[in-house]
């Protein structure tokens, strides 16, 4: 028989204009008594719904994750309850049998014997930063996007900058642009004045870069593209200070994150901002490296694995430090990075290899934070490159070792 954590405990199906909440009481006899009542997800409606799990004595609550439609009840009980938030693989009911009132008794029934996985909810202030570096991400994409657009009119009226220029966006061809959509009509015949001091294309590839000819319509669709990308940069720079301000408290931290390879100011912000300075919701760094979908699955039967890929959670971080990871590879002031990326790249490849580097940097940000501690370069090279102690090799090992690594090895007859 399963053992009661919860003896009064509530269970709530949460949709977007109502939830349902069924309250489990467990006697000493082990008999469950139920009570459920529906609530709309207005204000006024969520804080009788506080009232009434007050009233029945009822402090620890379990809902699914549906959208957003949880965040609204999470405010408003969040002080006076403690809250589990499942993700709906969790709690999903049986299929054919479900019912709004089922589901909630079904998710008060697991939940009371603690068979429920919570999912990781930062403090409010740690929600809030997260909210605004997802936005600055997005707008970051919305600029991508525009950019993207900015080159395909350039393209379909046969200016070929992309092929000179390094950076459509930089200085030298922001100034031919400028000056083709002022004069659309003129062609160019001389680009000396447009030309920059590291510019290494010559006069003749420009020229047969911007022998085009722009359409009045391509035209306007070009300044309206750039001034949306001038919108979105004006935007930024507002969300960043308020992103900047609103990190100030968290200074200590930020200054341990930036000492790890590859980890700038924002990049810092952002990691935070996913997983909070607190290291203690997490048991130990696996966890935190599974939860941002850093770690291989488990999905073997019969003996056979089936898959060992990494799982789509961490849909923000896990990009980030992948970025951040490339970036440390490359970085000559941490060699142990690039040496262990080398090292796994020769045997599994350049994208396993990068996600396992993206996994050593959020071990090191999760021991920095928990230890309070910078990064130390000299404790992952001693780890790694100590070898264990009376370690023996037979000659099949030796030879199978060196094969690996590429040489051809002939074994001696004695």
């Amino acid at each position: 028989m399963l053992r009661i954590v919860y003896p009064v405990c509530c269970g709530m199906d949460v949709h977007k204009n109502f939830l349902v909440a069924c309250i489990a009481s467990t006697d000493n006899r082990g008999v469950t008594s139920y009570k459920t009542r529906r609530f709309s997800t207005y204000s006024s409606d969520l804080r009788l719904c506080r009232d009434w799990l007050s009233k029945n004595n009822c402090k620890d609550v379990c809902m699914e994750s549906t959208g957003k439609y949880w965040i609204p009840i999470y405010n408003i009980l969040e002080a006076s309850c403690n809250i589990v938030l499942a993700h709906p693989k969790y709690v999903k009911a049986i299929r054919g049998k479900k019912t709004d009132k089922k589901d909630a008794k079904w998710i008060a029934d697991i939940f009371k014997h603690d068979l429920v996985n919570g999912s990781f909810i930062p403090p409010a202030d740690i929600r809030q930063l997260r909210d605004l570096m997802r936005y600055r991400y997005k707008l970051t994409s919305f600029t991508t996007g525009e950019k993207n657009r900015a080159q395909n009119c350039l393209t379909v009226s046969n200016f070929k900058l992309d092929a000179v220029f390094s950076d459509v966006f930089g200085k030298a061809s922001t100034s031919l642009i400028d000056y083709i959509l002022e004069h659309p009509t003129e062609s160019i015949n001389d680009v000396s004045r447009f030309r920059t001091k590291h510019l290494k294309a010559t006069d003749e590839q420009i020229l047969s870069a911007v022998d085009g000819e722009m359409c009045a319509q391509q035209a306007e669709k070009l300044r309206i593209i750039r001034s949306h990308m001038e919108n979105l940069d004006l935007c930024k720079l507002n969300l960043e200070s308020v992103i900047l301000s609103l990190s100030e408290k968290y200074t200590k931290e930020l200054n341990l994150i930036l000492t790890v390879p590859g980890i700038q100011s924002f990049s810092a912000i952002a990691v935070i901002s996913e997983i909070g300075v607190d290291m203690s919701v997490f048991p130990s760094s696996k966890h935190l490296c599974s939860w941002a979908g850093l770690t291989p699955q488990n999905n073997e039967s019969a003996g056979k694995k089936k898959t060992t890929r990494i799982s789509r959670a961490g849909a923000y971080i896990k990009p980030l430090l992948i970025q951040c990871a490339l970036c440390a590879v490359r970085a000559k002031a941490f060699p142990e990075v690039g040496k262990r990326y080398n090292a796994l790249k020769k045997r599994r490849g350049h994208k396993k290899a990068i996600i396992a580097v993206a996994r050593m940097l959020l071990t090191a940000i999760y021991n920095i934070l928990k230890k309070k501690e910078p990064y130390n370069s000299e404790l992952f090279a001693h780890s790694n490159n100590t070898p264990p102690e009376h370690r023996t090799v037979s000659v099949e090992e030796a030879i199978f070792i060196l094969q690996r690594q590429g040489y051809t090895v002939t074994p001696y007859a004695t």
